[in-house]
């Protein structure tokens, strides 16, 4: 059966975009992009929430970029080719390549992806989403990157609801001695 995973940037207070709004204090390393480019390559359908889906249509045409490095090319390439899985209740239509709107609801598609006999990690992004698939106790994986900065406020990483869930890190990593990836894999 295929995992689901749930891999963002935090700060060190637990927030994914700051009171703000912003996200320009996670500017990651080359070692942290290559593990994001990694991860992906590990990943067989990513679901998105709208706001993430809309931030993540710059990778359409990033590409067409002459600045753009080799890297982000590779990360481009992998990401336009991955199919995605869009939630929204306001758009009607998706532009973007390999990408269609849920037909179902969050648990309805989850336990239709995990059927199917596709490979890779079932990936969700966007903290509105990923709180409605911890509230259904569908994450089996948090994947954290935690960025040594405090925002004091703005979007959780991890959703406040009153449930307890137990956790076992299965892995931690330092990156550019600044970062630290922490993996966690849900006690069922």
């Amino acid at each position: 059966m295929r995992d689901v995973t749930y891999s963002m940037s935090v700060s060190a207070d637990g927030y994914i975009v700051g009171p703000d709004g912003g996200i320009d204090w996670t500017g990651p390393g080359d070692d942290v992009f290559q593990h994001f480019t990694d991860e992906l390559r590990g990943v067989g359908v990513h679901l998105l929430g709208r706001r993430l889906y809309e931030t993540m249509l710059y990778w359409e045409t990033a590409d067409q970029d002459p600045a753009l490095g080799e890297a982000e090319r590779t990360w481009t390439a992998l990401w336009n080719a991955l199919p995605k899985v869009v939630f929204s209740r306001s758009l009607s239509t998706v532009e973007a390549s390999n990408t269609r709107l849920a037909t179902g609801g969050l648990a309805e598609e989850v336990a239709r992806l995990r059927a199917d006999p596709g490979e890779g990690e079932i990936a969700i992004g966007g903290a509105t989403l990923a709180a409605e698939a911890a509230a259904l106790d569908l994450i089996d994986e948090y994947r954290v990157m935690v960025c040594p900065v405090l925002v004091g406020g703005g979007t959780p990483y991890f959703p406040h609801r009153e449930r307890h869930v137990d956790l076992r890190l299965v892995e931690t990593r330092t990156f550019d001695e600044r970062l630290v990836l922490l993996r966690y894999r849900v006690e069922r």
